[in-house]
């Protein structure tokens, strides 16, 4: 298996309800030795069928309700989740909820702007707060001074789309919030590898492809990735991250997506 070195004990992801998040959770929970506490957090738990149908056949599996835009929602959340861990640490944070306004520069507003700032920068800024007392105890977990996927780290489902010398698919989307937000949460994405570091956290910001999801499809144009391929992919990318790519903006075949 391409994932057997990706041993985690613990992962949350957030946005788990569809989508890359919903693909996340099933990979994970197919995995050889799968992780002992996989948490799917998710907005309306009660709407979120296909991880309630996944739950009641998995007993590793907890539905976190969790509102990435509201801050007490996050701290409620990173108590129930420690209440689980019961005294042992979180070895994976994937910041995976995100959202999208389809306009241009001339149709966007204040409004969009800043909820789509909220939930896509502002929300995995909190969350790494809220989850750092979990994180740290994880690392301390784990033996050498290394960094890695199974030690403790945060994932942050960023975009291409983001990136300022790319400015991938320009000529079908502008999306000029959803842009500018993953803009920001590449910095966000640094400036914690930074800060974390010396807690042995790595941090890194993936650019997942442009999958068939809900959010992906636009219109006639059919993205080119299926979802179990991207997280196939970044799966194995996760098993292989060591220091040296601790800060940096990977795909999810591996390669470095300039900034």
């Amino acid at each position: 298996s391409d994932m057997a070195e990706l041993c985690v004990r613990s992962v949350l992801v957030t946005g788990a309800n569809r989508g890359i998040g919903l693909g996340l959770i099933q990979h994970f929970l197919r995995m050889p030795t799968p992780p002992q506490w996989v948490f799917a957090g998710c907005r309306a738990p009660q709407r979120a069928q296909e991880l309630r149908n996944l739950a009641s056949k998995h007993s590793n599996l907890v539905i976190v309700p969790l509102e990435v835009a509201d801050p007490a929602s996050i701290k409620a959340a990173a108590v129930s989740v420690g209440e689980r861990l019961a005294g042992s640490g979180l070895n994976l944070l994937i910041n995976n909820a995100g959202i999208s306004k389809i306009n241009s520069i001339d149709t966007e507003t204040l409004e969009d702007m800043t909820q789509v700032y909220t939930t896509n920068t502002v929300g995995p800024l909190l969350l790494g707060q809220s989850f750092l007392p979990l994180l740290k105890k994880a690392a301390q977990e784990s033996p050498g001074s290394g960094l890695s996927c199974s030690k403790a780290a945060i994932i942050n489902m960023s975009s291409s789309a983001g990136s300022i010398k790319d400015v991938y698919v320009w000529e079908l989307a502008h999306v000029i919030s959803y842009r500018c937000s993953k803009a920001a949460l590449n910095m966000l994405s640094k400036c914690q590898s930074l800060a974390y570091r010396e807690h042995g956290i790595l941090c890194v910001a993936f650019h997942p492809g442009w999958v068939q999801t809900d959010m992906g499809g636009s219109g006639s144009y059919k993205p080119p990735l299926t979802v179990d391929a991207s997280v196939g992919g970044m799966l194995k990318v996760l098993s292989s991250l060591s220091e040296k790519e601790t800060g940096t903006f990977l795909d999810w075949e591996g390669k470095v997506v300039p900034w």
